[in-house]
């Protein structure tokens, strides 16, 4: 079965051409697949009959299928994709109450990064998703929101996997987000524990998407133990390279922090983190931790953060601490993949 949504308006050209079909028919189905965003070729209306029912039988809308979905009661929804090849990966859209719809998706099949405290990191790596795959987890999201008379308005690459570990094909999902799906440069960000030459050719994409760089520690010391990748970029040269950024591209990078109970939580990491980033066109995220099975320790208390936040600001750096989205649907980044693969032994783990 051909993948509409694999096809460009060139090669959906090419198809018809070669079934006899008129040259206009390409932009009639595009239209419908990206301007209407039908869920069944069925629902193209103006098609004659002959062609819905061969597109019917040799082509599809999308592949990912769903193995399970959790809602929240902050209206987050959840769910977990199965693949062509049996692999599970996640995506979650989360409602705001200024109306904004964000979706984070998937850039990977597991993660090879190993950070210790998200539950993807504990799996490993499986496999890259394809630019489609990647790209097809926001179309679904935004055609349920559409028939809901909303819009998806923003998209975060911070679900599973390491978007720059498969740069080429995240890129591409970028690119087709702003083309295909009428989304923003500046409400994309793509997010990244800190892959040093990605983040200097991103530099040179000539892209108004936002950067967030996952931190969570401002000491070598701390971060090798958080984030095994540091090991290979340590603070250093992760923070040259964060320069160079700032310095081609004019852009504000958000630092991301996971704030763990007496990890990483403390007035020293506060006052390091503020040394690291003093004078540096930045923000930082606070977010509590979503506590998994396979790490030992737990969220930050309120007073805690607060009091971390107030150790920035004498720095000069500006923080906000973000609420947690879905934590009663297991909405932290593969938690929900662990516990579908635990309770209903569901194959496709990484």
């Amino acid at each position: 079965m051909i993948n509409l949504y694999e096809l460009d308006l060139d090669a959906l050209g090419k198809l018809l051409a070669e079934w006899g079909e008129p040259r206009f028919r390409a932009k009639q189905i595009w239209s419908w697949l990206y301007e209407h965003r039908v869920s069944a070729v069925s629902q193209m209306k103006n098609l004659p009959r002959t062609l819905i029912e061969r597109l019917e039988s040799e082509t599809q809308l999308g592949t990912l299928q769903v193995a399970a979905e959790e809602v929240s009661a902050d209206g987050t929804v959840k769910r977990l994709y199965r693949l062509r090849d049996g692999q599970l990966i996640e995506a979650v859209l989360m409602i705001y109450d200024d109306d904004r719809r964000t979706a984070c998706i998937s850039t990977q099949a597991g993660c090879a990064m190993g950070c210790v405290f998200c539950a993807t990191g504990q799996m490993g790596f499986a496999r890259h998703l394809t630019a489609t795959e990647i790209f097809e987890q926001a179309l679904l999201f935004a055609r349920d929101l559409e028939g809901q008379g909303e819009r998806l308005s923003n998209v975060v690459f911070m679900g599973m996997g390491e978007p720059f570990h498969n740069y080429e094909a995240a890129l591409v999902a970028v690119r087709r987000l702003m083309d295909d799906l009428g989304i923003g440069a500046r409400h994309i960000t793509v997010s990244t524990v800190g892959l040093v030459p990605q983040i200097l050719r991103f530099a040179d994409e000539g892209l108004q998407v936002k950067l967030a760089i996952s931190l969570h520690a401002a000491t070598d010391e701390e971060r090798d133990v958080l984030l095994p990748v540091n090991k290979r970029w340590p603070l250093e040269k992760l923070m040259e390279a964060c320069h160079t950024y700032i310095e081609k591209t004019g852009r504000r990078i958000s630092f991301e922090w996971t704030a763990i109970q007496g990890e990483n939580d403390t007035l020293e990491q506060a006052q390091a983190l503020g040394k690291l980033l003093k004078g540096m066109l930045c923000h930082v995220n606070i977010i509590p931790l979503n506590p998994t099975g396979g790490f030992e320790l737990g969220p930050s208390a309120t007073e805690r953060i607060d009091r971390f936040a107030a150790a920035l600001a004498g720095y000069g750096v500006t923080a906000t601490v973000r609420v947690r989205r879905g934590i009663d649907i297991n909405a932290g980044c593969g938690q929900l993949k662990s516990a579908v693969i635990r309770s209903r032994d569901i194959p496709g783990g990484a």
